[in-house]
């Protein structure tokens, strides 16, 4: 079993399935924590609104962001920050009144480059605050 997983993995890799090749990669390196698209980091948490804002602001203080303003969304809120040239968008929507969806956008000033790296931390370590499921 483990032969074919390496086989089909290794085809996956060297034919450049993308997908193929992360879902392996995450599955083998226990990495749980989001989804990326387009430069965009996404989480669900099983947890309310209020909580994950608390974890998400708490994650900033950890990575010493310092967090800006707050703005009312559909369904949720939007949370703006600065991290050296780049802006933090963080936007937490409630799906039901115990899961909440984050999307974390970080963009290089000038809003071109996205920064994907830095919007997967801030979700590794929101999950760091919120703790396991």
């Amino acid at each position: 079993m483990k032969a074919l997983l390496l086989v089909l993995t290794s085809v996956g890799l060297l034919s450049g399935c993308a997908g193929l090749a992360l879902t392996a990669a995450g599955v083998g390196g226990g990495v749980a924590a989001s989804h990326q698209m387009g430069g965009l980091a996404y989480r669900t948490f099983t947890e309310p609104l209020p909580r994950v804002r608390g974890a998400v602001l708490e994650a900033f203080k950890r990575m010493d962001i310092k967090p800006g303003t707050t703005e009312k969304i559909d369904l949720g809120e939007r949370i703006l920050a600065r991290v050296g040239d780049r802006q933090v968008e963080v936007e937490l929507e409630s799906l039901t009144a115990k899961v909440t969806r984050i999307r974390v956008a970080v963009r290089r000033d000038g809003g071109i480059i996205m920064d994907s790296a830095t919007a997967v931390e801030i979700i590794t370590q929101t999950e760091r605050v919120v703790g396991p499921g």
